[in-house]
């Protein structure tokens, strides 16, 4: 037999950790069928209410339901490492506990584990029940990002690559990326939460999204180069201009002109400098 473990991650979850729990056994008649044992890990981050009590009373019930407490929140990435790290399957799900990521896709996630792909991952098509300007910046967000959920299930393989990656400032939807391997896309429309609220404000989001693209894009420092020589290029024409207008009409008002032209064009050498001292400074980040 074939053993899953199935990561979730948990902050202030006491409502949904039982509701999570009886949704995903609704899988074991698939799982027997196909002789797969399960391996349950809840990664407590650190909750301050009853999330760890509930899974508790969980396993009193069912032997296949473990848990690691944190001793204090760490954030959801080390949540999901924890788990990678302690999980035996050879197969590892990650879910989030408030079952926006529906057990119910499973049985057709293995179905494309054994065609041969590595992982299958799922991104949501629509973001019904979110607030307009959280959702308008999570989609530009994953837009950019190009992964849009960790709810993935993967081979042994893939899992070793990704525990392989030791860095201290992790961003797990770029290392999914960055370790290759098969992947196939399923897409499914946004489930709202069964319960609690969700722990992303919009503070949160945008903190992770800066986190996400300077780990894993050098983009920032071409764009200081980039806006470094446009303020040359049009430090350079205001001069031009105000010298073809000194020739042809005078000059009506002396010493702003030159002034401006002055400001642009160091504002552009200092913008430009700092983005070459960036790239080398890219090819260091990228080799360590």
């Amino acid at each position: 037999m074939s053993l899953l473990s199935v990561i979730v991650p948990c902050y202030n979850e006491e409502e949904s950790v039982a509701l999570f729990y009886r949704e995903l056994t609704k899988n074991d008649p698939f799982f027997k069928e196909k002789e797969i044992e399960l391996e349950l890990l809840y990664i407590d981050d650190g909750s301050k209410d009853g999330t760890v009590r509930e899974v508790k009373k969980l396993i009193e019930q069912d032997p296949r339901v473990h848990i690691i407490s944190f001793s204090r929140n760490f954030g959801k990435e080390a949540a999901m490492f924890a788990g990678l790290e302690k999980s035996r399957g050879d197969y590892v799900v990650m879910m989030d506990v408030d079952l926006q990521d529906p057990p119910s896709l499973l049985p057709e996630m293995f179905e494309y584990i054994w065609q041969g792909y590595d992982s299958v991952a799922t991104r949501r098509v629509t973001r019904k029940g979110e607030p307009p300007i959280r959702s308008f910046f999570a989609r530009r967000f994953y837009q950019l990002m190009k992964k849009i959920r960790d709810y993935r299930l993967m081979t042994r393989q893939m899992v070793d690559a990704i525990l392989s990656m030791r860095e201290y400032n992790r961003f797990t939807k770029g290392i999914f990326g960055w370790v290759g391997f098969r992947t196939k896309w399923l897409e499914y429309e946004n489930v709202e939460r069964a319960k609690g609220e969700t722990k992303w404000n919009f503070w949160k989001l945008l903190v992770y999204s800066i986190d996400g693209i300077t780990a894993f894009s050098t983009a920032p420092l071409l764009i200081a180069s980039f806006v470094g020589i446009l303020f040359c290029v049009i430090a350079f024409l205001m001069i031009v201009f105000i010298i073809v207008r000194k020739l042809i009409f005078g000059d009506p008002v002396s010493g702003w002109p030159s002034l401006v032209c002055i400001i642009l064009m160091t504002s552009g050498i200092q913008f430009f400098c700092t983005g070459i001292l960036g790239q080398y400074l890219a090819k260091a980040y990228m080799e360590v």
